[in-house]
């Protein structure tokens, strides 16, 4: 098994180690946390975590040629939050990007089966934090995420027109996830399951209010396991 993905992948900021990864509680891979990979009760294969915090969709078809390499039976694929976050890849590079990554993945790995979730309502984190001064303060603080969490208690026009844009972009990435992963018979998207996930503060890191926290991570893999199986 391969996990592809960014940050959300590697539980970054959930160990008590701040600002680092903690895959032991990834909801892919994860081993303190009822992972999807324990969800398989396969404890005898072998469990890869190939994210990478900060990744882009651009960087998943360096991690799929990675999984080719080591030869795996199941993949999957969480990508999108940093795409979203800034801003910069619009919607048909997206589209591209991921097409390529599962074009190698086809050819290396034919018989792999590919799972893919789709991006988590991130708007979310404001509807549900904005009113939490730690947040805010954080989020002014650490950046990780302004084209959502930028002046977030301002219910100005143009922000609040910010953040709906925010949210129709991972609606349009969600939207190509599942046109591309539609042309491979081996991919299976999870039907939006993972967009349509509700969360609460205590799912939400408190080191930087925008990664899941432990908790969030198990959510995520139960929502991903009882869309997408085995």
């Amino acid at each position: 098994m391969a996990a592809l993905g960014d940050s959300m992948t590697r539980a970054f900021n959930t160990c008590l180690l701040a600002w680092t990864d903690c895959v032991r509680n990834s909801w892919a891979t994860g081993t303190d946390v009822d992972s999807y990979y324990q969800r398989l009760r396969k404890p005898d294969i072998a469990n890869h975590n190939f994210a990478l915090t900060g990744a882009r969709m651009k960087d998943l078809p360096r991690q799929a040629k990675v999984a080719v390499a080591s030869r795996v039976d199941l993949v999957t694929v969480l990508m999108g939050n940093n795409d979203a976050c800034s801003g910069g890849t619009d919607v048909a590079t997206f589209a591209n990007q991921f097409k390529e990554a599962m074009t190698t993945l086809q050819e290396g790995v034919p018989g792999a089966q590919v799972k893919v979730a789709s991006i988590p309502d991130i708007y979310q984190l404001w509807d549900v934090l904005h009113t939490n001064k730690s947040a805010v303060a954080k989020w002014g603080s650490f950046h990780e995420c302004d084209a959502l969490l930028a002046n977030p208690t301002s219910t100005a026009p143009a922000d609040q027109q910010r953040r709906d844009a925010f949210r129709q972009r991972i609606v349009d990435y969600n939207a190509q996830l599942a046109a591309v992963c539609a042309e491979f018979a081996q991919c299976q998207f999870d039907g939006g399951a993972g967009f349509a996930a509700r969360f609460d503060p205590s799912d939400v890191s408190t080191v930087d209010y925008f990664h899941p926290s432990a908790k969030g991570q198990a959510l995520i893999a139960d929502v991903a396991w009882k869309a997408l199986g085995s």
